[in-house]
């Protein structure tokens, strides 16, 4: 083995044990998250360039949703998503939609967006500051009135939604 090739090795494996000690801690802060408590703030910069803030939705029912345009559940489920937004907003609903796509892939981002009655912005890390590292997808976190978690996507076994799902989950918390 050159030293060349010694080096490269330790230095990715050294990269290697960082990633995982900082997922650790992220996984950590993620497995925080308890339904019923209050919900970390969530910052949404829109693809126009706006900034919604979970904080400044209090009073109404927010939907964060994880999601990327290589993923075929997540595309599923956005049309479900967008008409069920679009059905209840008038109730207070709102859908803030965080997509995990490159810069490089922004054009496919806004076809996409396009289409949704909802804001859509890039993630701009897998790292959601409260909610860990974004490692699944799609998943989504609801928000209630009060803004405490009223849904932990982590412990959903079946993330995407439906429209059972929806009515299910955020029926209750519009009525």
């Amino acid at each position: 083995m050159t030293a060349w090739s010694r080096r490269a090795l330790l230095q990715r494996g050294a990269y290697l044990g960082v990633s995982l000690l900082g997922m650790g801690s992220q996984t950590a802060r993620a497995a925080g998250l308890h339904v019923g408590q209050p919900a970390p703030v969530a910052v949404l910069q829109t693809l126009d360039g706006q900034t919604i803030s979970t904080a400044a939705l209090r009073g109404e029912v927010v939907i964060l949703t994880f999601w990327a345009t290589w993923c075929d559940p997540c595309r599923a489920e956005l049309p479900v998503l967008s008409r069920y937004a679009a059905d209840h907003a008038a109730q207070g609903l709102r859908v803030l939609g965080f997509c995990l796509d490159g810069p490089e892939r922004l054009a496919q981002v806004r076809a996409v967006a396009a289409t949704l009655s909802f804001p859509v912005g890039l993630l701009p890390s897998p790292w959601m500051p409260g909610y860990g590292r974004i490692w699944r997808i799609p998943v989504s976190f609801v928000i209630d009135r009060d803004g405490r978690l009223a849904d932990n996507g982590w412990n959903d076994p079946h993330p995407a939604w439906t429209q059972e799902r929806l009515q299910q989950v955020v029926g209750p918390l519009l009525a």
